[in-house]
Parts: C-alpha cells; structure tokens; sequence
C-alpha cells in the first residue's frame, strides 16, 4: 500500500477565541446607553438650568453635598476599575475607542468599494475619490453624535430646535457648532491618537495597576510562536503585544487573543496571548473561589469594593431622605420690628422655596408658641410651578399687648402638599418697653 492510500490522522483543532464578538456586542450597547441617557434624563448635567439629573432624581447646583457624593462615588469606581480591570474601560467601553474602530472600518470599507467600482481609475484619484466620501458620509454622524453629547449639558428639545434653525448665534448654538466640527476631526483625523497622546486614562491605568491587575500577555517560553504577525494586524491601536504587556497604547481588547488562538487553533496549539491577572496569573488557568475570578484577589480590592458600597448606600439614602420641595425661611435683622398703627408688632422674613418636583406644589405657613401671631401679606397659600422658584418677603405680626417684650421663641410650621411639614424655630422681636402679655411676665 502506498504511503499515498494511507488514511491521515485527524488534524487536532483548538477553538480560537471570540472576544471580536462580544466585545462588539458590549460596544452595541454602551452606544444605546450613551445616546438614551441624556434623551430619558436618566443622567445629564443641564448647565442652563443648573440641574444634575441622576437615574430619576432632579439635583439642583445648590445642593453641593449630594453633588459631591455623587462626584466622589464615581472617581473612586473609575479608580478601582482601573485597578482591577486594568484598561478594560479603553477596549470595552469608551466611546472614543467606539467611534475610533467605527471610523477606521468605516473608511477601510469605503477604500474597498471604490476599488472595486473604479477600477480604471489612477490610485491616486481612488485614494481621492475615497477619502471625499469618507468625509462626505462621515458629516451626518458627526452631528448626531455632537447633538448626544451636547444634550449631555443643553436641554435637548431646546438643542433640536436650534440645530434644526441652524442657531450659530447663541450659546447653545456656538457650542453645538464647535462640538460638530470638534466630533468630526475626531473622527476623520485623531481617532486612536486622542487615546495615546491627549487622554489621560492610560496614564492613571498605569500608576494604580499592580501585579494583580488584568491584562493582555504574551507568554511563549518554548518559543512556539510561528511568526505570523496576525496579531500586529488585527491590533487596532498597532502595536506589538509580543514586545511588552504594559504598553500604554495597549487597550486590552483582545484582537490579539482572537488572531493568536484562531491561528495556533487550527494547528492543535493552545495560543500564546491570552488575559491574565498580572503576569504569571492567567484567566481561567485554575480552579479558584469566585471572588478571585472576577478580580478580587487580595485584601485591598476588598477594601475599594466596601468603600464603594458605603458611598452608594450613602448616596442612596440621601436622594431617598431629599425633599421634593426646599424650603428656606430666614429673618431679616435690618429691621428688628416695626409697629403698625393697630398695634401690631410685624418682624420681617425672607421666604426661598424651590420646587425640585415634577408637579405644581402649595405650600402654607402657620406659625406655633407665639400668642395671636399671624403670618400677615399676601403670600397664603403658595403655588409653585414645577421646576420653578420663589423667593419673598412676609410677615410675622403679633399685638404689642399679647408678647413679651424682648425676644420671643416661636416655631414656623411650612406645610407643603404631598411631604412632611418642615419646622423652623424662629425668634419674634418686640418692643423692651411694651407692656407684658397678661399670661406671663416679660422676659429683659
């Protein structure tokens, strides 16, 4: 029998990775998240109205101390991600890096069908005649995507009403013009350089990593590598993971793994790059507790994870305990008291209502523990438009006869619809030399 006729053994395959995938598909739904969250107010920071919009909850700039919860919560999540994950935010994530490989494979499509349609023409004139369309189909995106993330700080049904009057007047107008032109140099010219050479991440990245942060390694002590260079090319940031794992231009998408394991896949070979925690810790290498698994490996990620739960326990209760309705309620000393010709004794207050709330809100002031006091003026009850703010001048107005003379304690019940009254304890200012109430003596 010849060697010919003999039937071959089977060739081993290994499966390749499919990071390309679910990388794509993660991307697929950080874009829908990116352009709804300001749409829905689910997260937005309206600079003209001075209002942060949080998952529902409508934060006004004066309440500084949720607003820096809030800040704070974040910088420490981006922190310990960075620590753990390393640069998954960069291959994952990022809308830079989104929009950079869109555009890249949008213009590398492009230059394939004008080769393909014009194949009597010069290079040159391809080269031309693919870069104008580049340009040409890049404009429409450029302003979908300026308009997001302007609506990010500018009402967007304002902002729409002004893109669709082409408004270059005002603000709001100037701003969406420059973020358009800003958005499509991104993407016709700085894509992928805006992440080596302006964003700060990978600098952060590099001084919070450790020796248990994930990332993209090359291992390849028996020298297996064939040399093929797929993973230079499938590389969108292009660089050489053979050459180090801490590479700053390295965003960890794992390119790399899918063209190494594809290749050394189809010769029965384990592939050479692969995720690992640190540099002698491969992803999935063993059995280990879960917690491991995802990240948490030493005692220090623990501890970020139990900050981070204390900030978001605590940013959650605030918004929960937040009213509705602010109400302020302040004396005004400019005057101690003035005494009307009926002989009443009126102490003035300056009222601030703000109402954070969805709906139109009424507020009433009574007041308690100051005999015969009324709340004198016009101002009862109050209506207030949702979104909207008040501030005025009222009355507190008793008989001479009926306090005594001095300082007098007393609280200011402001009752507003649909929350819990708010109590204010104030002081009444009467005259030293008007005659003591005939309850009580007068307090010198």
């Amino acid at each position: 029998m010849s060697a010919n006729s003999l039937p071959r053994a089977p060739r081993v395959t290994l499966p390749g990775s499919n990071y390309h995938r679910v990388r794509k598909t993660i991307q697929t739904i950080c874009v829908i998240i990116f352009v709804l969250l300001p749409l829905t107010n689910m997260m937005r920071f309206d600079l003209v109205q001075q209002r942060f919009y949080f998952f529902g909850a409508e934060l006004w700039i004066s309440e500084f101390a949720i607003l820096f919860l809030t800040m704070m919560f974040f910088w420490i999540l981006v922190a310990a991600f960075a620590m753990i994950y390393g640069r998954f935010w960069c291959g994952y994530l990022c809308p830079q890096m989104i929009f950079s490989e869109a555009s890249l494979k949008s213009e590398h499509d492009i230059q394939n069908l004008v080769k393909k349609y014009f194949k009597t023409s010069s290079e040159p004139a391809r080269k031309r005649i693919a870069k104008a369309a580049f340009y040409l189909l890049g404009l429409p995106p450029s302003i979908f995507f300026a308009f997001i993330f302007v609506s990010y700080f500018v009402t967007p049904l304002d902002l729409l009403h002004r893109l669709m009057t082409f408004d270059i007047r005002t603000t709001a107008g100037i701003l969406g013009a420059a973020v358009t032109a800003i958005t499509f140099v991104d993407f016709a010219i700085l894509r992928t350089h805006f992440c080596t050479s302006i964003c700060p991440y990978g600098y952060l990245q590099n001084m919070l990593a450790d020796k248990n942060t994930l990332l993209v390694r090359y291992d390849d002590p028996n020298n297996h590598c064939i040399h093929c260079n797929k993973c230079v090319q499938a590389c969108p940031m292009e660089i050489d993971i053979r050459q180090s794992s801490h590479q700053l231009e390295c965003t960890h998408c794992a390119e790399c793994i899918d063209a190494c394991s594809g290749i050394l896949g189809k010769m029965g070979r384990e592939t050479l790059i692969s995720y690992a925690w640190g540099e002698f810790r491969t992803v999935g290498a063993k059995k280990e507790p879960w917690f491991r698994k995802i990240g948490f490996r030493d005692g220090k990620r623990a501890v970020i994870v139990v900050l981070l739960a204390i900030y978001a326990t605590g940013l959650t209760i605030v918004i929960s305990l937040r009213k509705p309705v602010l109400v302020q309620i302040m004396p005004d000393r400019m005057t101690l008291y003035t005494i009307a010709p009926d002989g009443l004794v009126h102490n003035h207050f300056r009222l601030v209502l703000s109402n954070r709330a969805h709906t139109a809100k009424q507020l009433t002031l009574s007041i308690e523990g100051l005999p015969q006091g009324i709340v004198s003026g016009s101002i009862q009850p109050v209506i207030m438009a949702p979104g909207g703010t008040l501030q005025t001048m009222f009355d507190v107005a008793a008989p001479i006869g009926a306090v005594a003379p001095g300082v007098n304690h007393m609280r200011l019940i402001a009752a507003v619809s649909g929350q819990q009254p708010a109590t204010f304890s104030e002081t009444f200012i009467a005259p030293m030399d008007s005659p003591s109430p005939s309850t009580g003596a007068a307090k010198n």
